[in-house]
């Protein structure tokens, strides 16, 4: 099947992503006017103004001046959950916090009851209905990670209904085992916590490592979660075991965990909120990216990550919707966009490329989140003739048609 795209403006993204931090973030590489020919399931040709005379394609699309880009690439999300948090919202409503309702055995805790309930079959079910609405707003890669369950049974059940998921999507799933989301809602004691933790490190990696070796180790340090030493005991026995780590740091408190990160090599250090001006510089001069989650701020408390002042520093930054049923109840990359642009400080250029090419590079994706010959096609077709509209508008859906692996979905 060859589907070619005439009168596109094309949002090329070049060069390495390597490269790609800092100031040299938001570098597009328009085509103004410009053609895109998809063979199969990869981007065969493109190029300015009109296709060579004479191509034969089964399909032709006639673009008329909108945006043909990358697909989305969310690389931080909690999309695999059973149950709702509709209480907890209301609770909030009224002036609880985050953290009060986590120490009260609500937020994650009670999405790890209900996780805990589901079957694997219900869970991948579930899972498979949000990644439909993924796709529709142009996410064609996400990354999932597990961490409602915290008992090795349960988190095999989430990884395993994620993997299940992810056999019958068009697009790409990258799983995350998060086995250290959050202690276990009945280890209520400083001895059952210890247990509770020494079963996770000793019991649970292990399992994990039997059945998905390689994949990436995550864990959530804050207050009423894992403490920095914890995470740090975690993360030295993963990699000791072939894991790369990433990890939720700085959500509300700065515990230190962004400097051990670098010196560590993490693969990336995610929310940000709270980090120093000193260690989003020492985050920025090393090769660990960092990742801003803009919706989690919107809905929790009205922080963000400064990734200006990341940027600017030199950073590799990538965004992500952090789409889950509590702190960010979202699956819309384009609201990511949106927001990161007006309170995290990026350029709308810097948003889109922050929500394509980068994530891609984080995941190890090296084949998507550009327009070049050779790479999967994964593209979005927007409704809108200038990619500045991403940013400006929210509460819509900018997509006219998303192409997964060369295929339209409908």
């Amino acid at each position: 099947m060859s589907l070619l795209f005439e009168n596109a403006r094309l949002i090329t993204l070049p060069g390495d992503p390597a490269n790609r931090r800092g100031r040299l973030t938001g570098d597009l590489g328009i085509i103004e006017r410009g053609w895109l020919l998809v063979e199969g399931q990869t981007i065969a040709a493109l190029g300015e103004n009109g296709p060579p005379d004479g191509l034969d394609t089964d399909a032709r699309i006639d673009a008329r001046g909108r945006v043909l880009m990358p697909g989305f690439v969310d690389c931080h999300t909690h999309l695999c959950w059973a149950g709702n948090r509709l209480g907890e919202w209301e609770a909030k409503l009224r002036g609880a916090t985050y953290l009060e309702i986590l120490r009260a055995g609500g937020g994650i805790l009670a999405t790890v009851r209900a996780v805990r309930a589901a079957t694997q079959s219900e869970l991948r079910d579930q899972l498979l209905a949000r990644l439909g609405w993924l796709l529709r707003e142009g996410t064609t890669s996400v990354e999932i990670k597990s961490g409602y369950g915290l008992s090795t049974d349960a988190e095999l059940k989430m990884l395993r209904a994620i993997r299940d998921a992810a056999s019958s999507w068009p697009g790409t799933i990258t799983l995350t085992a998060c086995i250290g989301h959050a202690i276990d809602p009945d280890a209520q004691t400083p001895q059952s916590r210890n247990a509770f933790v020494r079963r996770t490190i000793d019991e649970t990696l292990p399992a994990i490592t039997a059945e998905f070796p390689g994949i990436a180790i995550d864990a959530y340090c804050e207050d009423g979660a894992w403490t920095r030493d914890e995470c740090l005991e975690l993360f030295d026995r993963a990699r000791r075991s072939g894991h790369p780590v990433r990890v939720h740091a700085d959500q509300f408190h700065a515990l230190g965990l962004v400097p051990e990160g670098v010196r560590r090599g993490y693969r990336s250090i995610d929310h940000l909120e709270a980090s120093t001006t000193e260690d989003l510089c020492t985050l920025a001069a090393s090769e660990t990216f960092g990742v801003a989650l803009p919706c989690a701020g919107f809905h929790t408390d009205g922080r963000y990550a400064n990734g200006r002042a990341f940027l600017d520093a030199g950073g590799r930054l990538a965004i992500a919707t952090n789409c889950n049923p509590g702190s960010a109840p979202c699956q819309s990359m384009p609201m990511a966009i949106a927001l990161a642009t007006r309170a995290c400080g990026l350029s709308p250029s810097e948003s889109i490329a922050c929500a394509t090419a980068m994530p891609a590079a984080l995941l190890g994706l090296a084949d998507r989140g550009r327009l070049a010959p050779g790479l999967r096609a994964d593209l979005v077709l927007l409704r809108h003739t200038d990619e500045r509209s991403l940013a400006l508008e929210f509460g819509g859906n900018p997509v006219d048609m998303t192409i997964c692996a060369g295929r339209a979905i409908p």
